[in-house]
């Protein structure tokens, strides 16, 4: 109760009843006497008072079935009396259940006409309050027409009856059709007439109710034509009133999200007075509340242009240096909002960026995610806000941040670290911290956001070579691979974006390729849903640098593709088969398949240290073969036995066909070179006669191993001239292809420019392509797209 109302009270004494008289009492409710019914009633209200046993006591004496009689009784004092007994009990959850299923609340709403008694009004309200509670006693009001009694009565003179009603309705408007009817009743200037109210509680219940009902915009824009603006403001200038600047801050909360409100608020200096409250108060909920204000406001761009007038930014920074946690979260999720305006951008740029990074530190992960989730939103796109972290040296926190706990944090890292890295001296920076080692754990998350922002990372540092070589050895290769696999198109799509920056050396390359990034990669190609521009550049990177796989998948080497040292042959593989690397091979047992044709030019001198190692794996491979997987790429290395033939070849190339005048010359030259070394030419109808095939068995069985030096092979068919041919030329700076046909044939094609046609002297003529003869008349140039290089080709 607000104050102690003086009850009438009845020219007998009251009856003072303890439990064990309690069941006369109730008996006497029956009584057809009205002043037994009175004094009856009263007795039970002192008894039921005196706490919920007694409560509990009445309700299983079948006190509320006779209560609710009388409720509607003709006599007024009876009728008091019984509403007195039923607004105290109400408190007992037992007993709403029951006022419930008696269905109370249409006889309650009825007793809140004008011209009844006050006290009446008072225990009608309280009880109809209590048993708001519950949902389906808010409907049950709301379909009985209660809300308009109930909002006339917030006008009555006395206390209690504002209390109990404004309780109720604000129980009410929890539920979405009483908000809209109470604004239709227009609740708007009662409730601001209670906020002038004596009495606290009364005010506080009055705001709360405007918090609820203040999330509709048609009742925002009331409250601004009602003046209530105004009245929340004087609350917050109001000292004494600080025990409800939280509630009144609260409701001027729901009004800056709205334009229109805030435009207003701004306009009759309203904001002003609002961020400087905020700006002297101690209050850590009034500070966090503000910040969260300002956050919801920030979502349109129309407030945030009025909040950067007003110089929010100042405010929130000043939020940062609060000593409570609950406080900075707040204010760091306001300025991410603030960034989408560019000139609050800058502002937070020249200061604000330290305080955040310090942030960084904090033992509280919330804060943390906060922290870096601003220096996300204030580094994109912005190379200040990116200098101005690293100048508050930002990057070592960052790089801290990406083990913190909140997958939040750790992605807000990644994009923050990717932003500075836009920056060469910052990348260098970062990449010196072992970026690539800690982006490993990220590259494992479950969390689709840290999975794409790592993969994002990887892409951007993966450019350069010791940033690759420092991820292969933390082992995050694996991981980045699997992603490959991710149902999530921005992970997908980023993933491929990393295998393809990764794959710019051959080592990396060769190490993706063995954890089956290739066939994954070929998969989401295959699928029109799956596949994206990174997927299908990383494939072909992958193979550029893997070329002896290119060639056995594609069957196809451009000009750009060079062969080097390590280079083999291994024939089409099929699809689905796994791909061998070269030492594999050279482990398996001599069989009459195919053999492998190997590159290997390296001089013996400069593979001592190699050869060695190789010995070494080689016992470690006999001792424990299921290790050779793990072991790393660096140290398996492994190159086959130098070719010295293959290598006095080049050497002779080099001294005879370089010197050469026309790349036409140079390429005649070296097909004829070419084929003088594989068996000279071949005529057309004994080329079944050209027994190429037992002198190869011959060359594998006195090796003991399918895996043959090119240098061994002297009698070679289309294939091997062609792979030697295009080894030499990539060694001399030839430009040639090298095509995988049907039937064990294969061929080189270059381009080359005619000579000027007669009397057109300096006439720059596209360049031809031929396909090179290196079997039939060794030299020969055949025009690609004619019959005879259908034929060359046994199309």
């Amino acid at each position: 109760s607000v104050h102690s109302c003086t009850k009438e009270t009845s020219p007998f004494d009251p009856l003072l009843i303890e439990s064990k008289t309690a069941a006369t009492v109730v008996l006497m409710l029956s009584s057809p006497e009205e002043e037994v019914l009175a004094k009856a009633c009263d007795a039970l209200y002192k008894f039921a008072s005196k706490g919920d046993e007694n409560k509990v006591t009445l309700l299983g004496l079948g006190a509320v079935e006779h209560l609710y009689k009388l409720i509607s009784h003709e006599d007024p004092v009876v009728r008091r009396n019984a509403i007195m007994v039923f607004g105290i009990m109400a408190s007992n959850h037992d007993v709403r259940k029951l006022l419930r299923e008696l269905d109370v609340t249409n006889s309650l709403i009825s007793q809140l006409a004008p011209e009844e008694d006050v006290v009446i009004h008072e225990f009608a309200t309280l009880c109809l309050a209590h048993m708001a509670v519950e949902y389906t006693t808010k409907v049950q009001i709301f379909e009985q027409g209660g809300l308009e009694p109930l909002i006339r009565l917030l006008g009555s003179p006395d206390p209690d009856v504002k209390k109990n009603s404004v309780e109720c309705i604000y129980l009410l408007v929890q539920d979405f059709q009483s908000r809209a009817a109470v604004r239709a009743l227009n609740v708007i200037p009662p409730l601001l007439e209670l906020l002038k109210s004596e009495y606290p509680v009364i005010q506080l219940l009055a705001l709360k109710t405007l918090e609820v009902i203040s999330k509709d915009r048609e009742t925002r824009i009331i409250l601004g034509e009602s003046k209530g603006l105004d009245c929340l403001l004087k609350i917050l200038e109001t000292n004494e009133f600080s025990d409800l600047h939280v509630e009144a801050l609260a409701v001027l909360a729901n009004c800056l999200e709205d334009v229109h409100t805030l435009q207003l608020i701004h306009q009759t200096g309203g904001l002003k007075k609002l961020l400087s409250f905020v700006g002297v108060s101690t209050v850590p909920s009034i500070q966090k509340n503000a910040a969260k204000a300002i956050t919801r406001a920030a979502y349109d761009s129309e407030n945030r242009k009025i909040l950067n007038q007003e110089e929010v930014e100042k405010c929130l920074i000043n939020l940062l240096e609060v000593d409570n946690d609950g406080v900075k979260v707040a204010a760091s999720q306001a300025i991410s909002a603030m960034c989408e305006n560019l000139a609050s951008k800058r502002a937070f740029g020249l200061q604000g960026i330290p305080q955040l990074v310090q942030l960084l530190s904090s033992d509280n992960e919330e804060v943390k995610e906060a922290a870096v989730t601003a220096l996300a939103n204030l580094t994109a796109a912005s190379p200040s806000n990116a200098s101005a972290v690293a100048e508050a040296e930002g990057i070592e926190p960052l790089v801290n941040t990406l083990n913190a706990q909140r997958d939040g944090a750790i992605a807000n890292a990644a994009t923050v670290l990717t932003n500075l890295a836009m920056q060469q001296p910052f990348r260098v920076n970062i990449q010196s911290r072992g970026i690539m080692s800690v982006l490993e754990e990220p590259l494992r998350s479950t969390n689709s956001q840290v999975q794409s922002k790592a993969a994002f990372a990887v892409a951007t540092f993966g450019c350069d070579a010791d940033a690759r070589t420092e991820l292969r050895s933390a082992g995050g290769l694996g991981p980045l691979v699997e992603l490959l696999h991710s149902k999530n198109e921005e992970v997908r799509r980023n993933a491929c974006w990393a295998v393809m920056v990764c794959a710019s050396d051959e080592l990396t390359a060769v190490e993706l390729c063995r954890l089956g990034a290739l066939d994954i990669l070929e998969e989401i190609n295959l699928s029109t849903g799956c596949k994206n521009n990174f997927s299908e550049a990383a494939l072909e990177k992958l193979l550029d640098n893997n070329l002896s796989q290119k060639y056995s998948q594609m069957g196809y080497l451009s000009s750009s593709n060079i062969i080097a040292d390590g280079f083999y042959d291994c024939g089409q593989i099929k699809p689905g088969v796994k791909f061998l690397s070269l030492e594999e091979l050279s482990m398996q047992e001599l069989t009459d398949r195919r053999a492998i044709i190997f590159i290997n030019a390296k001089p013996q001198e400069e593979k001592g240290k190699g050869k060695k190692e190789e010995e070494k794996s080689k016992e470690v491979t006999q001792i424990t073969p299921k290790v050779q997987d793990e072991i790393n790429l660096e140290n398996s290395c492994w190159l086959p036995p130098p070719d010295f033939i293959l290598l006095d070849y080049i050497n002779d190339a080099s001294k005879t066909i370089l010197p050469l005048m026309t790349t036409r010359e140079q390429v005649m030259a070296l097909a004829q070179f070419v084929a003088d070394k594989m068996g000279g030419p071949v005529e057309r109808d004994k080329l079944h006669d050209f027994s190429w095939e037992l002198h190869i068995s011959e060359i594998e069985f006195e090796l003991k191993c399918n895996v043959v030096p090119i240098g061994k092979v002297k009698k070679g068919t289309f294939y091997h001239r062609a792979l030697l041919f295009k080894v030499i030329a990539d060694r001399i700076g030839i430009g040639c292809t090298l095509v995988r046909g049907k039937y064990n044939r294969a061929w080189n094609e270059v381009k080359l420019a005619d000579a000027s046609p007669q009397g057109i002297a300096g006439l720059l003529l596209p360049p031809q392509e031929y396909i090179v003869d290196l079997m039939f008349e060794p030299g020969f140039l055949i025009k690609q797209g004619s019959a005879e290089a259908d034929q060359y080709k046994h199309i």
